[in-house]
């Protein structure tokens, strides 16, 4: 096991519970008798003027033991509804702003702490099976959440409620957008090239928050800076798999000598959604498919640019991204951007670096899941090929989310059998550490792209980097921060700066 690096949860003066886009999740062993004031202590860090940061990055705290009193009190536990499902969930769609860190810092204060729907134990298992798998990690909890609340209706209910706005939205965008991006006005150009510089920013506050709190140890740090130059170097979609496979190796060789069991109660679980035969033949269903549009789309439909192969390039895609949403840009990019050695976008690209990155601003601008930017995509992939827009929003959409749906609704009632399995557990360190360096490897490739692609390079640069101390100092309200980033984007075209 590597040596403890700096910059701890508990020295770190962000170490707190929020929805910001540098939000994380942590896991700590807490001693039982001191866990239940331990918690308390890391979920809601006051700030000195004694009110609670609600912009402070998300920690979630999971004891090795059982939570304090779980095995012996399920009762703590609150019975859900349909209805309440229903209320809670129509608000999470529409105030989940930061992204997937700041997703599940949310999720966490609401359904763990203020409403008692289970414990923290068992909504950090669900976070950690989430990043076990392909797809949106904060999705996948959705989904989950109702899951072990309802079952399966319960889960797709508070799932689709999640996703929903946000998936409405950026269809609309792509669809009013498309044209006007193409070949961009010198003001409109200026916005672009702001919005851009303010999305890599998010993405970088991102990583560098996930950086400290789960590559804080020699190992992983190393890991993670690996993994990273890997995928700078080779954009290749069977790495990132790759890449997760070995940090799961390696962690469970260097913490071989760690104890890493769980145990504990329910924790207000009441289902598992499917059985396991069920569950079985949903992953089936996802195997099969993947083998027969792969097929298709190599075969048939080789070098084609229909229906079928863009579903192929989002299926595929959420079929082996993991690390949630910004480890999916750099994927997405490659796949749908063509470009000549100079850097600009081929007659047959579809989509340009301009409409690419100018989506990217406006996703995370809006609440809900990253991934709701493929229905941006698919719109101006059909528009551009003659496709009525809504066929490419939709299948864009549902190629990129169903993989990781399917997969979390398949693997849950199997979830109970290997919780408690120590490879899983150790491995588990080295995999987070593998997402947090292909998060990272995005920031720098898209730096390079936004830089390649504005029509004032060098005020790019500095746009994002005061966009970066805006989301991760200074905490402000990531939609002002698009905002901002908009307005000196035309300043920018204005004035004429380079």
């Amino acid at each position: 096991m590597g040596a403890e690096r700096p910059n701890s949860a508990e020295e770190s003066p962000n170490a707190a519970a929020g929805t910001s886009s540098s939000g994380t999740l942590e896991l700590s062993n807490v001693k039982a008798d001191v866990e239940a004031d331990a918690v308390a202590d890391v979920a809601a860090k006051a700030t000195p003027d004694g009110n609670a940061d609600a912009n402070a990055p998300a920690i979630v705290v999971a004891s090795e033991s059982p939570d304090k009193g779980e095995a012996a009190d399920e009762a703590q536990y609150a019975s859900v509804s349909y209805m309440d499902i229903l209320k809670h969930w129509s608000l999470m769609g529409y105030i989940g702003f930061g992204g997937p860190a700041a997703h599940i810092g949310m999720f966490q204060r609401y359904f763990v702490e203020r409403y008692k729907w289970m414990s923290l134990q068992v909504f950090t298992e669900l976070f950690s099976l989430g990043q076990c798998l392909p797809g949106p990690t904060s999705t996948q909890v959705s989904f989950a959440i109702g899951t072990v609340k309802r079952g399966f209706l319960g889960g797709m209910l508070s799932g689709a409620l999640f996703q929903y706005p946000g998936a409405v939205i950026m269809t609309v965008v792509g669809a009013g957008a498309a044209k006007w991006l193409t070949d961009p006005p010198g003001w409109l150009a200026g916005i672009v090239a702001g919005l851009s510089a303010v999305g890599v920013a998010m993405v970088a506050s991102a990583a560098k928050g996930l950086l400290m709190k789960l590559c804080n140890t020699n190992v992983t740090a190393i890991v993670g800076t690996l993994a990273a130059g890997a995928a700078i170097y080779w954009v290749e979609p069977w790495l990132y798999p790759l890449l997760i496979v070995l940090g799961f190796i390696v962690t469970n060789i260097t913490d071989r000598k760690l104890d890493k069991r769980l145990s504990g109660g329910d924790g207000g679980v009441e289902s598992l959604g499917l059985g396991m035969v069920a569950g079985g033949i949903v992953i089936a269903v996802w195997l099969v498919v993947l083998a027969v549009v792969l097929a298709l789309a190599r075969t048939v439909y080789k070098d084609g640019d229909g229906p079928l192969n863009w579903f192929e390039v989002f299926f595929r895609t959420g079929s082996i991204i993991y690390g949630g949403g910004q480890v999916v840009l750099p994927m997405l990019l490659s796949d749908v951007v063509t470009t000549y050695p100079n850097g600009t976008t081929t007659e047959d690209s579809w989509v340009t670096k301009e409409q690419f990155f100018a989506g990217l601003g406006a996703v995370q601008a809006l609440p809900g899941p990253l991934f709701n930017f493929s229905s941006y995509l698919g719109c101006i992939i059909a528009i551009k090929w003659g496709y009525p827009f809504i066929l490419g929003a939709v299948l864009a959409w549902f190629g990129l989310f169903s993989p990781g749906v399917m997969l979390i609704f398949g693997v849950l009632p199997y979830w109970k059998k290997f919780r408690t399995w120590q490879l899983y557990r150790r491995g588990l360190t080295g995999m987070n550490a593998v997402g947090v360096g292909l998060i990272l490897a995005s920031v720098f490739s898209m730096t390079v792209d936004v830089y390649q692609i504005s029509p004032f390079p060098t005020a790019s640069l500095v746009i994002g980097l005061f966009a970066f101390t805006a989301v991760d100092e200074l905490h402000i309200f990531e939609p002002f921060v698009v905002i901002g980033g908009a307005l000196l984007g035309l300043l920018g075209w204005g004035a004429k700066l380079d």
